[in-house]
């Protein structure tokens, strides 16, 4: 009897360690090339110190305890955790993409067009294309935004790890602080307030008859099932009725589209129907990858595509510095990687602020904005195409009339149109630290202004 009692004891042992060796091997290209990915683009893009990045944005669950080698010569970043590797590689004007389906010989030798550049010099141009900021007097309380700045950088009154922080009234930047390590020239991540950028890109298309966002998608495996009745507006308003499953921090879908698949539009295409087409909202980074998917193919060639956002959107609106990343088979990662300054975000809302206008020229098509404002059927006020809305007073202290771009880790542009007012702050400050102290961030400030 006690044999056998310790047999069956040393089988589900046993069964034990082999089902939990099995699934943690099915995590180590998440937790290696989630590690690897952010500290390449951290380190090359943002020229961040790799033990700060380290020891901040990466000292985490599994992920603190990944061993990662930097190599200058060849612009990479492997990174080790017990039998797993991963690699990032980084390429002047497309950012660092993690390799998956492909060896890193293979991804050296594809050939991409260049980047173009900016053809003028900020530095010498005035706000908002350039970055003379001129003083003007707006009616806000600098002494109090100040304070508040000080409360958000240096003694996290408000519970975040801000690295950057600007305001925006009435068109004019009235404060702009930075944490140690960082400046008005460094890139910082967006995460999801990419998906806001492919909002912008779409506008653009919708503006120059080069995209219908209400026509059906044509995806050839989606024809033969009720998938084909998906509009590219039921994407863009998170309403496909795809199955996902947004969660961070396990096996789910957008770890493994971000971590461990070559294709993030075709990962997330391969998903069937969980829902009827257009009746239930939930978020889906999925959705916006496979929207950057069908932009790519309405370009003739690669060099249209990526030279398209460049052109068109960030050079004619003061952000020609942008690094927009691409998944491994070349699509802009529109759901997550996309490095800008904080001018260049503040610049984004201002140019949604003023209805799609930058500088004197219509970027966006008339009628655009309020489209992207505009609920989501069922999305109870809270979500339009690619912004958050606070319709339902997600922030009791905002105004309905609040929009904003919101990115993982407390990535954050508010849009108030009602006071002519963009607020951005950007940083490592995980949800569940530091969420709803956004609300008692936009109530102080709100209390800055002038009393109309």
């Amino acid at each position: 009897m006690k044999k056998r009692i310790l047999y069956s004891s040393s089988l589900l042992t046993l069964t034990g360690l082999i089902w939990g060796t099995i699934y943690l091997n099915s995590l180590l290209p998440i937790i290696t090339g989630y590690s690897a990915k952010y500290l390449c683009s951290a380190v090359f893009i943002s020229n961040r110190n790799p033990a700060e990045v380290e020891k901040t944005d990466l000292n985490f669950s599994f992920i603190r305890y990944v061993t990662n080698e930097i190599n200058y010569q060849d612009n990479s970043v492997t990174s080790h955790f017990l039998w797993g590797k991963s690699t990032a590689v980084f390429r002047p004007g497309y950012g660092c993409t993690l390799l998956r389906g492909l060896t890193e010989d293979e991804w050296r030798k594809k050939k991409t067009p260049s980047i173009p550049g900016a053809d003028y010099n900020q530095d010498t141009i005035i706000w908002p294309m350039g970055n003379i900021i001129p003083v003007v007097e707006t009616g806000i309380d600098k002494r109090a935004l100040s304070e508040i700045s000080d409360k958000l950088m240096v003694y996290h009154t408000y519970h975040g790890n801000a690295f950057a922080f600007i305001v925006v009234h009435k068109g004019v930047p009235v404060t702009e602080r930075y944490r140690k390590g960082f400046n008005s020239r460094t890139r910082f991540l967006s995460w999801s307030m990419a998906k806001s950028f492919t909002n912008a890109i779409a506008g653009v298309m919708v503006k120059e008859g080069l995209l219908d966002i209400h026509t059906t998608t044509g995806i050839p495996p989606w024809q033969n099932d009720a998938r084909s009745k998906i509009t590219i507006n039921d994407l863009m308003q998170m309403q496909s009725g795809l199955r996902w499953n947004e969660e961070y921090g396990n096996r789910s879908d957008v770890t493994l589209m971000l971590y461990n698949s070559s294709d993030y539009a075709d990962f997330a295409m391969t998903q069937p129907l969980k829902f009827p087409v257009g009746s239930t909202w939930y978020y889906s980074s999925g959705s916006t990858n496979i929207v950057s998917s069908l932009i790519r193919k309405k370009f003739g060639t690669d060099s249209a595509y990526y030279t398209y956002p460049y052109s068109r959107l960030f050079k004619k609106t003061g952000m020609p510095d942008i690094v927009f990343e691409t998944d491994p088979a070349g699509n802009f990662a529109g759901s997550s990687y996309l490095y800008a300054t904080i001018r260049d975000y503040a610049r984004f809302g201002m140019l949604y602020l003023q209805d799609g206008i930058f500088n004197g020229e219509r970027i966006l098509p008339e009628g655009w904005v309020g489209y992207t404002t505009s609920p989501a059927k069922q999305s109870h006020g809270n979500y339009g195409s690619f912004f958050w809305l606070n319709r339902g007073k997600y922030y009791p202290s905002a105004p309905a009339d609040m929009y904003s771009c919101n990115g993982h880790d407390g990535q954050r542009i508010f849009i108030i149109p009602s006071q002519e007012l963009v607020v951005v702050v950007l940083g490592y400050s995980p949800k569940s630290k530091n969420e709803m102290h956004f609300d008692q961030l936009l109530s102080d400030i709100l209390n800055t202004l002038p009393v109309q």
